[in-house]
């Protein structure tokens, strides 16, 4: 387990899988031109286009969503005083995002906006992690959430069967821990319950991969 590693700017990269041209910064009209096949965002004006997940990833989120769901947002065995929501429009600014889960408190968000975006920052969210879009997860993502101040960001890799879990401070996003020998585990802002990381995976642990592509 690992405590205290601060996330860095430095370590950002770039993904453009649909760029527009350097003389203009991306707009909402960009994004809805895009194929339906494509999620689009826009972060610091470039356009970046990713391919729908693979099944795994979508266990692995889905598969999250209802561990948390039943407990968090419900209130079913659990505190409830949550709203978590699946592959939300968060309007952040001038940046657009769509991260695979994310939470608000019902103290900061009383009911869902009517609009078919979020421009509140989320007090959690969590990417599951795929070859296609780490190297984004990991950087401009990451980099936006800290400027916006979310409070918890998890990073989930489904091929690693680990969870990163960051926290935000004055100094930044600050890895507090990385979970996976240990399949059950508390982990804030959802410590109140134990989770079983088991469950997440959507394989048996010896099983080999089924395909490369995600």
């Amino acid at each position: 387990m690992h405590r205290h590693q601060l996330y860095s700017p430095s370590q950002s990269y770039t993904l453009v899988m649909a760029p527009v041209p350097r003389q203009r910064r991306a707009t909402y009209a960009d994004l809805e031109a895009l194929p339906e096949h494509f999620i689009g965002e826009i972060i610091d004006g470039t356009l970046h286009a990713s391919p729908r997940p693979a099944a795994r990833h979508v266990y692995t989120a889905s598969s999250l969503s209802q561990l948390l769901g039943g407990p968090f947002q419900l209130g079913r065995v659990g505190p409830g005083d949550w709203w978590i929501f699946n592959k939300p429009e968060l309007h952040l600014g001038q940046d657009v995002l769509v991260p695979d889960l994310t939470g608000w408190r019902r103290k900061r968000m009383q009911e869902p906006p009517a609009a078919a975006y979020i421009t509140l920052p989320p007090d959690w969210i969590c990417e599951v992690l795929s070859p296609s879009t780490v190297r984004l997860d990991r950087g401009e993502r990451l980099a936006v959430y800290a400027r916006e101040r979310v409070g918890h960001v998890w990073l989930l890799d489904p091929r690693e069967r680990l969870l990163e879990v960051f926290r935000w401070s004055e100094a930044g996003l600050v890895l507090l821990a990385v979970h996976g020998k240990q399949p059950r585990v508390r982990v804030p802002p959802f410590d109140a319950l134990e989770l079983d990381l088991d469950l997440l995976w959507g394989a048996p642990k010896d099983a080999p991969p089924q395909g490369s592509a995600e």
